[in-house]
């Protein structure tokens, strides 16, 4: 249940045909910021032209002009995956200092499928909305019908997630077809990052996230036994109040500066620390279903547990994307 929540959608932007910049659709995804933003203008003359798509939104979000591209400093990413590793190390000691023993051949194995199918998946899905930005699918998205988008997002990627999920592992077929069309409405719905984010954001977003979600994957994989499971109904609450404060600007008024910056503030430092927290008790789960697959009572089906953990992924990586953009508009 607590993935229909997960389930991540771009809020579309309609792009104006005048040149006065306009602001964007009184609407809201619950992970996407809450500030108003900028339509980019585009001449009537000109064909819409493929610049968008495979992950959030632009650079500059209020302007219609291009910033140049930065290069990627290298040094800055090594001594980032330095701090990322020292953060792994102190974060392990913080929360595992009573570690479990050595896997069982089901549980390393299981976990192994799932672990393939979560980068399998992400990889897909990155190729895809690359793909759909190289041909210009993000720009008619963002310039479409923002409800419309919205309605047919929701429905495309709880859909084809269902249909992953219910069909037996038995029906290999209809498994692997399944989980291929929600990783391409997963691309259709991310797209348009491409279009609002320079390289250079995307990159440091996704390093950040692997960094991330690494950690937690290790330590929720090598604590002991069921330690972390009790975390499913205080990260439910936490999710519930997530979405909620991200949906405050569609019933608070523009007036509400304060309210809507707080809002914004738990939706994404507190977006991180909810799907943070459910990597753990996403391994976790994994982990227990393994043993009751190895013992017969459910079947072993690592396809529809790795759909919690991309959506985990998914989740951290639009926040980091966010976060990242509000501060280089800062600069």
């Amino acid at each position: 249940m607590t993935s229909l929540f997960r389930t991540p959608l771009v809020a579309t932007l309609r792009v104006a045909s005048h040149s006065r910049p306009l602001l964007t659709p009184q609407f809201r995804t619950f992970l996407s910021s809450s500030r108003p933003l900028l339509r980019p203008t585009v001449k009537a003359s000109k064909p819409l032209i493929a610049s968008l798509t495979a992950r959030r939104f632009a650079s500059n979000y209020g302007s219609s002009t291009v910033t140049p591209l930065q290069p990627i400093s290298w040094t800055r990413i090594g001594s980032t995956v330095l701090l990322v590793a020292g953060g792994i190390i102190a974060t392990n000691f913080l929360l595992n200092r009573h570690t479990r023993g050595a896997y069982s051949e089901a549980e390393r194995s299981f976990l192994n499928h799932t672990f393939w199918y979560v980068g399998g998946g992400l990889t897909l899905t990155a190729g895809l909305a690359r793909y759909l930005h190289s041909t210009g699918f993000s720009l008619r998205l963002m310039a479409a019908n923002p409800w419309l988008v919205l309605g047919l997002g929701l429905v495309g990627s709880i859909g084809t997630m269902m249909g992953t999920l219910w069909t037996s592992p038995d029906n290999t077929l209809l498994k692997h077809t399944f989980f291929t069309a929600f990783q391409a409405c997963q691309a259709a719905t991310l797209s348009p990052i491409f279009f609002l984010f320079p390289p250079a954001i995307i990159a440091r977003a996704a390093l950040y996230t692997v960094g991330m979600v690494a950690a937690l994957a290790y330590i929720g994989g090598t604590a002991k036994n069921d330690q972390y499971l009790y975390m499913g109904g205080p990260l439910l609450a936490g999710l519930v109040i997530v979405a909620l404060s991200s949906l405050a600007p569609m019933v608070l008024p523009a007036t509400a500066m304060r309210t809507l910056a707080l809002t914004e503030a738990v939706s994404l430092y507190g977006g991180l620390a909810v799907f943070g927290g459910f990597v753990l008790f996403d391994t976790q789960k994994i982990l227990a279903h393994a043993r009751l697959a190895e013992a017969g009572r459910i079947k072993r089906d690592p396809i529809a547990e790795s759909i919690s953990l991309e959506l985990d992924f998914i989740n951290i990586f639009i926040r980091m994307l966010q976060i990242l953009g509000m501060q280089q508009r800062k600069k």
